[in-house]
């Protein structure tokens, strides 16, 4: 049997923490929870609705809101499509203004391409030299008839974190409403929506140990009575999402928010001391340079660009499973979108990669990949000419 890659890809997916296992498969089976959340008739239904208003109140927890603010959803694309469409069909008009990035998750991008072809004008801001947003782009770009700005909170191939208090008070007084996409930040950034300006935000499960599939919308009180349901059939979650509630997979995410709430300052300790032991060592080679702000950022994922000579990421795919661009992306082949904005050319996007940290990564496990990479780029002759 081939031994595994090492695992440097935690911002694409994350493995399912096995105590959140465990509570997933407590909803399953004769013997388990598995009853209808909506059927409040009998004692199975009316224990499956416990289970899953304990999780929206783990998720809420983690995040500063409170748990009706939280609407289910399957996963940050369908929060992402439920914030943006629904907004835009919500106002009852035609045409409008929304500004977003070009930085943004393919969920995003695409969805405002859609808005655009229903007559939106878009406005994709640049980065700054840094990867990052800022408050005074947002203001230069606001019209009088913007109506929604959505900015994620962390990019997800740079890892940089945009100053969305900032710029929610950009956007609130300018009357708009603020949606983060919060997949790549929720347990990683210290995030309260009671004090923040934002009015939606979308969260995904197996960003953070939990399972594909069950994600969530948080939507503010200023956002209320101005979102449009996208699934119909039903009215559940207060009719902005309609469907049978998967309740091992909610309870699943309650679990995985809960432990990254219980485990946040350690968790943010051991990823800053192993990102810094692999960038110590990676440092070494001529000509590696990180993408986006070394200061304003988490410490799970980095970008790095070896920029002398030739660089044969694919080589190394066998040894370590990490990305050259983003997971929307992959599929395509094409230059990361990201970099491009960045002032990359493609050349020089095909000598990127990402790698990212995680719970369970160790330092055996950046030692190795160290080594990996510095033999990769010894072995390429033009690397070091």
């Amino acid at each position: 049997m081939n031994k595994r890659p090492l695992y440097f890809d935690y911002a694409a997916t994350t493995p399912v923490d096995e105590r959140v296992i465990k509570v997933m498969v407590e909803c399953l089976g004769l013997s388990g929870n598995f009853g209808n959340p909506a059927s409040s008739s009998h004692a199975f239904g009316q224990q499956a609705r416990q289970s899953v208003e304990q999780a929206r109140r783990q998720v809420a927890e983690l995040v500063g809101a409170t748990p009706e603010q939280i609407v289910w959803t399957s996963g940050a694309t369908e929060s992402n499509n439920l914030a943006l469409k629904g907004v835009f069909q919500a106002r009852g008009v035609a045409g409008g203004h929304v500004i977003t990035s070009q930085i943004e998750h393919k969920a995003i991008l695409d969805t405002t391409k859609q808005l655009q072809d229903a007559g939106v004008a878009v406005t994709y801001l640049m980065p700054d030299a840094d990867g990052l947003i800022t408050p005074q782009a947002v203001s230069e770009a606001m019209r009088e008839d913007t109506f929604l700005v959505s900015l994620m909170l962390v990019n997800n191939e740079l890892g940089t974190v945009n100053d969305i208090p900032a710029i929610g008070q950009v956007v609130r007084h300018r009357g708009a409403l603020l949606h983060v996409d919060a997949a790549q930040g929720a347990g990683k950034v210290a995030i309260d929506l009671a004090e923040w300006p934002v009015d939606l935000m979308s969260f995904s499960a197996h960003k953070l140990y939990g399972p594909k599939g069950i994600g969530a919308l948080y939507v503010g009180q200023r956002a209320q009575q101005r979102v449009l349901a996208q699934i119909h059939g039903g009215g559940h979650e207060g009719g902005l999402r309609s469907g049978t509630l998967a309740t091992h997979q909610i309870v699943a995410m309650g679990e995985a928010f809960a432990l990254a709430a219980a485990a946040f300052e350690e968790e943010k300790t051991l990823i800053v001391r192993l990102r810094e032991r692999l960038l110590e060592q990676l440092f070494s080679i001529p000509g590696v340079r990180l993408n986006g702000s070394p200061n304003q950022r988490i410490p799970h994922t980095l970008s790095l660009t070896f920029s002398e000579g030739e660089f044969n990421s694919a080589a190394l795919l066998a040894s370590i499973a990490f990305s050259a661009t983003s997971a929307c992306n992959s599929a395509s082949n094409a230059p990361s979108h990201v970099l491009l904005a960045l002032g990359h050319d493609a050349r020089s996007a095909s000598r990127t990669i990402r790698l990212s940290l995680g719970r369970f990564t160790t330092e055996q496990d950046i030692d190795q990949a160290a080594q990996l990479i510095k033999a990769a780029c010894a072995s390429a002759p033009a690397f070091w000419q």
